[in-house]
């Protein structure tokens, strides 16, 4: 039973955008705190950004002004927008809600020079 399904990665340039989503069983959507996290080749995962049910966000300072956070209760999918991305944004990003659950397959982003 799949719960989690990231997409929307890719390979961009230094300064390009891009758009992560992630559609999410119910059971897990609805009402929880849904956040992105990420990976980078040999560093630990580290939490990028969280939206509340109600649309409440919060941002890691590395992405603050550059990234946004929603969702779309209607669709359970939380997104993420990625805007003037840098080199040390590659990473496998992940989404799941803030205090539970397994990992998905995640996304790749790869940011080029």
């Amino acid at each position: 039973q799949v719960q989690l399904v990231e997409s929307g990665g890719g390979l961009v340039q230094a300064g390009g955008s891009l758009r992560l989503s992630c559609a999410a069983s119910a059971s897990i959507f609805d009402g929880n705190v849904m956040a992105w996290y990420r990976q980078a080749p040999e560093k630990q995962r580290e939490l990028v950004a969280t939206i509340s049910s109600g649309g409440s966000t919060n941002y890691a300072d590395s992405v603050k002004g550059r990234f946004t956070i929603s969702r779309d209760n209607a669709k359970n999918t939380v997104y993420l927008q990625m805007n003037s991305l840098k080199l040390e944004d590659t990473a496998v990003y992940y989404c799941r809600p803030r205090y539970f659950g397994s990992w998905g397959q995640g996304t790749q982003v790869t940011v080029s020079s």
